[in-house]
């Protein structure tokens, strides 16, 4: 009992070292149109963001209970494929940070849970149809959605501004982009700090389901599979305190590789992006925040001309998220078969 109490342990700081790496490597996501536009300095528009994302992760769970009993029967995870499961997401978010790439860490979880699932009780132990309908759909309509969303924003902007004084756009766009920043770091916190508190949430139903005891009762989720009060605040703690670490490769990329981006652009993009993240985060859909933002920051390039964006750059980012969920679940495989043999299959 004692090793399993101590690997749980161990889980549970690993999804809280996953969450907040998810917070530095995202940090982007809610801030780069910001702060490449100049509308608010790097060190405010961090501390501003990991407020919200704060604000957001404690705004509901629907997501979490998604990741918690979507993609794995929580009868055959052990602690070994959920430490397995953060730690291939974590180095897949490390190595994609380290290279200025916005990977989205979602998806890298969710991949990272693949790989470790099959490892432990083989390929018919996932729940492929759930990773269909859950993740790989929404990767391609929430991305699309946003594109369009932005395009057709940005569009309308410009007609209702046609006659506007170049001096009131730019005024009225740089404290319009203030709130949809905002609005933009809220969602983020809103979904993506929800996946760790899903996975920490399935470590403790795993530890509890093995017969093991010595949690106090206060940390044991209600009702089966709902999130415990401390994994929420957590976890909100953990994404705020990552988001305030920066992120500044992937905020270049983000903010003026792939467009020169404009206040009023930026506007668009995030409230775009916020939009649909929203949207998914009230139906529980684990969707990619980093996904999200770079199609409506290509939206809004679109509608000016297609020339606008670096589609080199962007080709990139994509590129990128097709390899995420298949190359976290590579990593996470190995990673289930050596702690594996540390710890034991069972535990």
């Amino acid at each position: 009992m004692a090793s399993a109490l101590t690997l749980l342990v161990l889980v549970l700081v690993m999804a809280l070292v996953f969450d907040y790496i998810n917070g530095f490597h995202d940090a982007a996501n809610a801030i780069a149109t910001v702060v490449s536009t100049g509308v608010l300095p790097i060190r405010t528009a961090v501390i501003i963001a990991g407020i919200l994302n704060f604000v957001g992760a404690v705004s509901g769970t629907a997501v979490a209970k998604t990741i918690a009993s979507g993609f794995a029967d929580p009868a055959i995870v052990t602690q070994v494929v959920v430490l397995a499961a953060v730690s291939g997401a974590s180095i897949w978010n490390l190595i994609t940070w380290w290279y200025g790439i916005p990977s989205s860490s979602s998806h890298a979880l969710i991949g990272g849970l693949a790989g470790g699932v099959v490892a432990h009780s083989g390929v018919s132990g996932f729940k492929w149809t759930a990773l269909g309908e859950k993740v790989l759909v929404p990767l391609v309509v929430s991305p699309t959605a946003g594109f369009v969303i932005a395009f057709f924003s940005m569009v309308s902007l410009t007609w209702a501004l046609r006659r506007a004084t170049p001096r009131f756009v730019a005024v009225a766009s740089r404290r319009a982009q203030l709130v949809s920043a905002c609005l933009m770091a809220f969602s983020h916190g809103s979904n993506d700090a929800q996946k760790s508190m899903g996975v920490m949430t399935l470590a403790l139903v795993a530890f509890l389901a093995a017969g093991h005891s010595g949690l106090p009762r206060w940390m044991h989720p209600a009702h089966g599979h709902d999130v415990p009060m401390w994994v929420i605040v957590a976890c909100a703690a953990a994404i705020a305190l990552g988001t305030f670490a920066g992120g500044k490769r992937i905020i270049r990329t983000m903010g003026s590789k792939m467009l020169r981006i404009t206040p009023l652009q930026g506007f668009a993009a995030e409230s775009a992006g916020a939009t649909t993240l929203l949207v998914a985060s009230t139906f529980g859909v684990p969707v990619s925040t980093t996904h999200a933002i770079n199609a409506c920051i290509m939206g809004v390039g679109a509608s000016r001309r297609i020339s606008a964006v670096r589609w080199g750059v962007a080709g990139n980012i994509v590129v990128a998220w097709v390899l995420t969920i298949p190359a976290s679940a590579v990593i996470s495989y190995g990673c289930q078969l050596m702690f594996a043999a540390i710890f034991g299959r069972a535990l």
